[in-house]
């Protein structure tokens, strides 16, 4: 009999890559990792892992396995959420993670709706980036992600999670005053190739909106200077240290004396808005009523 929570070992040993990763997200000790995934392969009478000197990978029989897994873990998710709400469950606390301009854009305003039409339920927020939040899902940290897509996220037909959309924003150009591009109504990012470039760090999703806007526009862009905070971004352009291209809600209350803000000319880069939860975690009686509650306040929902 194969218990499932080796499984949930097993899947944060694929996901992470390393025992000692896996570990620290499951709150374990790597030998109690090493162990329970000992306990597997007994139980299943494969060898799952191989240990190498760049980490660990599944075998083929792993593979299999975890395939079932997602099918395994989605399903008893499901049962939870069909308990809970044979029992009511109607009161309680959900945990969300969101980066800082989600939480302005949907999570605050669905904690005030929430308030009103499930009151209750109660929203406990962490602030994280979106490249963060998944795995916080994944590794049941927390319950709900509001995240954003980015090269290498998990997508929306992942067997592990299941994608709400909320809102697509695009993001505007940010140039000086002096700039010489200011006075344009509309800025064309090709003729920036050779300018100064201020952007969040790679790993952001932000950051990979920007490269590749750029790098559709036929350049790589240089980036000089680097910060997550996109009111310091507006600052370090309005001191003249580069351009940049921001989200559009970032710029609200913000300060943008001494910057110009202008669409970009063409098809402008936009950055989509997702809420994900553990796939079956959909239906639970808490967890649904905060979905619907981003839902409803997303800026298009």
């Amino acid at each position: 009999m194969i218990e499932a929570r080796r499984l949930h070992i097993l899947r944060a040993v694929a996901d992470h890559r390393t025992v000692t990763a896996a570990a620290a997200a499951l709150h374990l000790t790597p030998s109690a990792v090493s162990q329970q995934l000992a306990a597997l392969e007994q139980e299943t009478g494969h060898r799952l892992v191989d240990r190498g000197a760049r980490g660990v990978r599944l075998t083929p029989a792993g593979e299999i396995l975890l395939g079932h897994t997602h099918a395994v873990l989605a399903q008893l998710e499901r049962a939870e959420a069909e308990l809970a709400a044979y029992g009511s469950g109607e009161a309680g606390t959900v945990t969300v993670a969101a980066f800082a301009t989600g939480i302005a854009q949907v999570v605050a305003p669905a904690v005030t709706r929430l308030a009103r039409t499930a009151p209750g339920i109660r929203m406990r927020v962490q602030d994280a980036e979106g490249d963060a939040s998944l795995p916080m899902v994944l590794d049941r940290q927390v319950d709900v992600a509001v995240a954003v897509e980015y090269r290498g996220a998990p997508g929306a037909d992942d067997p592990r999670l299941t994608h709400v959309p909320l809102y697509a924003e695009p993001f505007d150009a940010v140039v000086p005053v002096g700039h010489r591009l200011a006075g344009h109504t509309e800025v064309p990012l090709a003729e920036l190739a050779k300018d100064p470039w201020i952007g969040p760090y790679p790993g952001n999703p932000c950051h990979d909106v920007v490269v590749l806007a750029c790098e559709h526009a036929g350049f790589q862009p240089l980036l000089e200077h680097s910060s997550d905070d996109f009111r310091a971004v507006v600052a370090l352009a309005c001191a003249g240290a580069g351009v940049a291209l921001v989200p559009r809600s970032a710029l609200r209350g913000t300060d943008t004396t001494g910057v110009v803000v202008r669409p970009v000319d063409g098809a402008a880069p936009t950055r989509r808005v997702f809420a994900a939860v553990r796939r079956g975690a959909e239906g639970h009686p808490l967890i649904r009523p905060v979905l619907q509650a981003l839902r409803e306040a997303a800026p298009l929902g």
